[in-house]
């Protein structure tokens, strides 16, 4: 998520001081002659995991592509980057709508369906001076993944699916932050009737374990984690529409977008052309193949024709 609702709930508890970390130069420089950014300056932020080490290089290199001055900057903690947007140390970063309804906007509860809540959220934000661009087709959600062989064998596609299997098959793999949170396991298994047990492991571990299949078949991940593609797991679908939507888009001050309309036509065309796939890929080099993220940003952006060489 990948903010997840876990790491965001306890960070916004800590709204003390900002822990800079990963500071990083200005991404490349501008490649198009492009001037309608033109005295546009600031710094683009990133939460602390590569999704967003991604995102935020992304977005630096093709603002200044188009004639700004930006540099790129991840911050420890949710909550710090949501506090340094709004007191102007950043200028926008990437946020997802399940962190800012629950955590930022103090929501007890989602909102069913992607553009119901990018809607909820975009109202409630924006008498806060904050504005979201576009949303993309991205939901770095919780959800739960099996070896694609074994979902082959099972003839099994939604979790429906899965609570229908014999309670032998019905093995799961969590965290266990998940699996004590009453919007987590307990909520997930009395949703779809679940009768299997569970396997508490560390987040790196559980991707590991379920490839092997060993322990469990089924195993919790974030919907748009590099490992997912990268060990061939097939992520069963949420078809009772339990977990938030974590949907990414793009956020700044309404008062910077007023001063700099184009940002958002810049970055809305970027933002259509990225999915829960194309997150999947991107993040696998990253996480699996070890590739820097600002080499990762500018390569995507040169292939999507962004950017020049």
């Amino acid at each position: 998520m990948k903010t997840s609702l876990k790491t965001v709930l306890a960070a916004v508890a800590v709204v003390g001081s900002l822990t800079l970390t990963g500071c990083a130069p200005a991404a490349e420089e501008a490649t198009s002659d492009n001037t309608a950014l033109a005295g546009l300056t600031g710094v683009v932020g990133a939460k602390d995991f590569s999704e967003q080490y991604i995102l935020g290089n992304m977005v630096s290199q093709l603002l200044n592509a188009n004639g700004a001055e930006t540099t790129y900057q991840t911050i420890v903690g949710s909550a710090n980057v949501r506090t340094a947007l709004e007191s102007d140390e950043f200028m926008g970063y990437w946020e997802y709508t399940g962190t800012s309804w629950l955590a930022y906007l103090g929501n007890d509860k989602p909102v069913p369906g992607v553009q119901a809540q990018y809607d909820a959220v975009k109202a409630a934000d924006a008498e806060k001076g904050i504005a979201w661009l576009d949303g993309a087709a991205v939901n770095n959600t919780y959800a739960f993944a099996i070896r694609s062989e074994k979902a082959a064998e099972l003839g099994i596609k939604t979790l429906s699916d899965v609570a229908k299997l014999p309670a032998s098959e019905q093995t799961f793999c969590v965290e266990s932050e998940f699996a004590s949170r009453p919007d987590g396991w307990e909520g997930l298994k009395k949703t779809y009737g679940l009768t299997g047990k569970t396997v508490t492991l560390d987040t790196g571990a559980i991707y590991s374990v379920t490839d092997k299949g060993d322990d469990c078949n089924f195993g919790e991940v974030f919907a748009t984690d590099g490992r997912i593609k990268a060990l061939d797991l097939v992520v069963m679908a949420d078809d009772k529409e339990y977990f938030p939507v974590y949907q990414v888009g793009f956020t700044l001050k309404q008062s910077t977008l007023d001063k700099y309309p184009a940002i958002a036509d810049i970055i809305n065309k970027l933002t259509a052309t990225l999915t829960d796939e194309v997150m999947q890929t991107l993040n696998a080099r990253a996480d699996v193949d070890g590739d820097e993220p600002a080499d990762i940003a500018r390569d995507y952006l040169i292939e999507q024709g962004f950017i020049t060489e």
